[in-house]
């Protein structure tokens, strides 16, 4: 295979997906994808919320049962390099089924009372939501290419409700399941086993079963090279994957520490993880909303730098006086990060020409991105560590901001990645 082939155009009996399918086809397609998507953070958000009693049950130090949150973030990094051979094999849709069982299983694997049994299902579970996170916006891209800046929209959302209400409500169900916390983790299989039973339709359409108008990346591939490499000196799929490692930095450093920082400015420590917990809202608000305009505002860098804008006026003021507005800094916070991350995930679709491309720059952003932001809290507590104070910590956040700021302008040009890896087609 040689880089200088290009993409094979289109047959005109391989129409997009959805105008081939009916309407209650499309709508049950839809709510697929958006109940995966509210899966694709539950497994990780749940454990924070009681990871003082997993700790005190189990006798971990503190940095055994922060390998619970960190974990994941870097597995979402490895095991996005997997999923093109694994698509190859069992095809997008096929792969997206098996991705809800196995995170189902590594939830439930959670119930197992011993050590093993707990990291042994956290990996699964990060490995689960790597390929999902990886295969979501090729997934759009090829069923829904016309409507992608509304399904990318509803895909961020889904994001941002499945993490708050795994964070909000893993702790009210203590009670309700005799104070178990294994249990109360376990209750999270529940949404991926619906998502994997609404999802069996899809799973047909993999390898074997595809026919004429089905996506190509249903079919197996048997390309050599990994997707990936093809397009690695891109200077668009650069700048997507800078963007994506640097807003998911300033996400999961948030996610760690914000909660300390309000505590340390002498607010109650419930009340500090409602304040974080509360950023979720306007994050939930800014997800829906931007992809959609990401399209039609111009200049194009706006809503990037507006994003980033509202993140550093939260830092400033986390920095200056946490506990003056405490509330206004988590409502910018919610804002510039829900923004940040829909634009991330919606310039991976809007940055490549078709499906499997997509999926390329969707390995790449993602595998990257992830293991740069499984570092980022680390080298924030360490800062920390060293200054006895939250200011020049947060200062180096800001200055994370700053390069966020010049990733996101170039890749928010209209343009397309490189189109040099060869697209094999279902023969009909």
């Amino acid at each position: 295979m040689t880089d200088d082939l290009p993409v094979e155009a289109a047959r005109p009996d391989e129409r997009p997906v959805e105008r081939s399918r009916s309407r209650g086809g499309m709508l049950l397609l839809a709510a697929g994808l958006i109940l995966i998507g509210l899966n694709l953070r539950i497994g990780v958000a749940s454990i924070g919320p009681v990871l003082g009693e997993i700790r005190d049950a189990l006798g971990l130090s503190t940095t055994a049962a922060g390998l619970l949150t960190t974990i994941p973030v870097f597995a979402f990094g490895a095991f996005a390099f997997l999923t093109p051979g694994l698509t190859r094999r069992l095809g997008m849709h096929r792969l997206l089924g098996v991705t809800m069982i196995v995170l189902a299983a590594g939830i439930l694997l959670r119930l197992h009372p011993s050590l093993v049994g707990l990291f042994v299902g956290t990996v699964l579970v990060g490995a689960a939501i790597a390929v999902g996170n990886v295969l979501m916006p090729p997934a759009i891209k090829q069923d829904f290419s016309h409507r992608s800046g509304l399904m990318m929209g509803l895909y961020s959302t889904a994001l941002f409700v499945g993490a708050a209400a795994a964070s909000g409500l893993t702790v009210p169900l203590l009670p309700l399941v005799g104070g178990d916390w294994r249990a109360a983790l376990a209750v999270w299989a529940a949404p991926a086993i619906l998502a994997a039973a609404i999802w069996i339709p899809q799973m047909r359409r993999s390898p074997g079963c595809a026919r004429a108008g089905a996506g190509v990346a249903d079919a197996p591939s048997e390309a050599g090279e990994p997707p990936f490499r093809a397009i690695l000196g891109d200077p668009i799929a650069i700048a997507v994957t800078a963007l994506m490692g640097l807003q998911s930095a300033a996400y999961y450093t948030s996610l760690t520490w914000v909660p300390t920082i309000l505590q340390d400015a002498g607010i109650a420590a419930g009340t500090a993880g409602w304040l974080f917990a509360f950023s979720a809202f306007p994050g939930i608000l800014a997800s829906f909303v931007v992809p959609a305009l990401a399209k039609r505002i111009r200049p194009v860098w706006l809503p990037v730098a507006v994003a980033v804008a509202l993140m550093a006026a939260a830092y400033v003021g986390l920095a200056v006086a946490p506990a003056a507005a405490p509330y206004l800094w988590m409502t910018l916070l919610g804002l510039g990060q829900g923004a940040s991350i829909s634009l991330s995930l919606a310039y991976i679709v809007l940055r490549s020409p078709d499906a499997h491309h997509t999926g390329h720059l969707s390995t790449m952003a993602q595998g990257f991105g992830y293991l740069i932001a499984g570092l980022a809290p680390i080298g924030f507590g360490a800062v920390h560590a060293l200054s006895g104070e939250w200011t020049l910590p947060l200062a180096a956040l800001g200055l994370l901001l700053v390069l966020q700021l010049v990733a996101g302008v170039v890749a928010s040009r209209p343009g397309h990645i490189r189109a040099r890896v060869p697209v094999r087609r279902v023969s009909s």
